[in-house]
């Protein structure tokens, strides 16, 4: 990525990190109950921290069709909040059992795991009220398919489904097109509602988002790629969690199927393809192939 595409996209990440923080601000005042705890551990998880790519990625999309960015903010929220919640879940002891989240302890750690399963849960359910409030779309049709496609993408059929194939992943092996499929499900579904639901917003007919998913498709791959790089080869303290968890559980991964380099190559490939499927968009798609470039050239 040239110097002043990385900088642009910095500034980018800064400025929806901000907007995206206010929100949950505001949405999750804490009340003065006994379901305090509740509003301090979703606020815990989800205000400070990560790199907001799932709603800057709903804001890039949303403004090739022209989309009030309050508006998309919202739908950007509402995916965050997804993502935000499924990270909760997979750090339980019951998944991943991990102690360190965006350079801090994780939810079950910095209160209990009680509590961590109920923000989890609160913040999937907050997605969904986000998105059928009418200050996202006044359509509600927009609204209605919005909310299907987010919980598609959000359950067996996305990145739960995806979920439970990594969980058997460390009773069997897998071969790279089922650790394709298992990433096209467990990271890359919510990736492809994304921009799926730029389209949607813009009230483009689902023919004409073809190109969208096939940017999603390859973006998303391409992330994994380099998680998986970042997990075999990165700095815990740059990451900002653990690293080396697929090779001590024994699961197979783009790397060490491919190897290091090949798998490298992969993802090099996968982002010129993302960037050509926006090949009928001009500069209004450009920081969607910053996003594309960022996504092999980050180390955390």
């Amino acid at each position: 990525m040239d110097g002043g595409a990385s900088i642009r996209l910095t500034a980018a990440l800064e400025q929806i990190a901000s907007e995206v923080d206010a929100l949950f601000d505001a949405l999750l005042p804490v009340p003065p109950d006994p379901r305090a705890q509740l509003y301090e551990a979703m606020r815990y998880a989800s205000i400070g921290g990560g790199k907001r790519m799932r709603p800057l990625l709903v804001v890039a999309a949303c403004s090739l069709f022209h989309v009030d960015r309050v508006r998309a903010l919202r739908v950007g929220l509402a995916v965050e909040c997804i993502h935000v919640y499924s990270l909760v879940h997979d750090d339980l002891p019951c998944m991943d059992d991990d102690d360190l989240r965006r350079g801090k302890p994780t939810l079950h750690k910095a209160f209990d795991e009680c509590t961590a399963v109920l923000a989890g849960d609160s913040l999937h359910a907050l997605a969904f009220e986000v998105l059928a409030d009418e200050a996202t779309h006044e359509d509600p049709f927009v609204r209605a398919e919005l909310i299907a496609e987010l919980a598609r993408a959000s359950g067996p059929s996305g990145m739960a489904g995806g979920q439970m194939m990594d969980l058997m992943a460390e009773r069997t092996s897998l071969d790279l097109s089922a650790v394709t499929r298992l990433q096209q499900l467990k990271t890359g579904a919510l990736i492809g509602f994304c921009l799926e639901a730029g389209g949607i917003m813009g009230r483009i007919h689902a023919d004409g988002r073809r190109p969208l998913r096939g940017y999603a498709r390859d973006v998303g791959l391409a992330f994994q790629i380099a998680d998986d790089l970042l997990d075999a080869e990165g700095e815990e303290a740059k990451t900002g969690k653990r690293v080396g968890k697929d090779v001590g559980k024994g699961k197979e991964t783009f790397v060490s199927l491919l190897g290091a380099d090949r798998a490298r190559q992969q993802a090099n490939l996968l982002v010129d393809q993302a960037i050509q499927h926006l090949h009928s968009f001009g500069a209004e798609a450009d920081l969607l192939r910053a996003v594309a470039r960022f996504a092999v050239e980050r180390d955390h």
